[in-house]
Formats: structure tokens, sequence, C-alpha cells
């Protein structure tokens, strides 16, 4: 049986394999940030790892990676 197909960055996914690459959460297609070709939630992670740092910018400065 064949799991259903998404595209998203220019390839097409199994929808259970489109996962954020910080925290694994299953993400949908074009409802995600994107970053050197990989896929990533927009809140945290992708605010987090790539947004700008210092208090009150984007929302996520009590999410530190390291």
């Amino acid at each position: 049986m064949a799991a259903e197909k998404v595209t998203s960055l220019g390839k097409d996914w199994h929808r259970p394999c489109l996962r954020c690459e910080k925290c694994n959460k299953t993400l949908t297609s074009g409802g995600h940030a994107e970053h050197d070709g990989k896929p990533y939630c927009n809140h945290p992670c992708y605010a987090a790892l790539f947004g700008p740092k210092g208090f009150g910018r984007g929302g996520a400065e009590s999410h530190t990676f390291k």
C-alpha cells in the first residue's frame, strides 16, 4: 500500500516523512519553514534557530537550542 505523497521544497515526500529537522514534528506541505533545503516547523524551531536574536523579537526568545 502506497503512502500519501506530498510535494514540498521541490521534492516528493511520504506524508509521515515530512518532519521538522529539529523536533521531528510532522509538517504540512506549504505550512513550514525551510533552511538549506531542510524543513523546520515555524515555531519554535525555525524562529529559535534562524530568526532574529534578542528580547521581544520573533516571539521565540524563551526557546534556546544548543
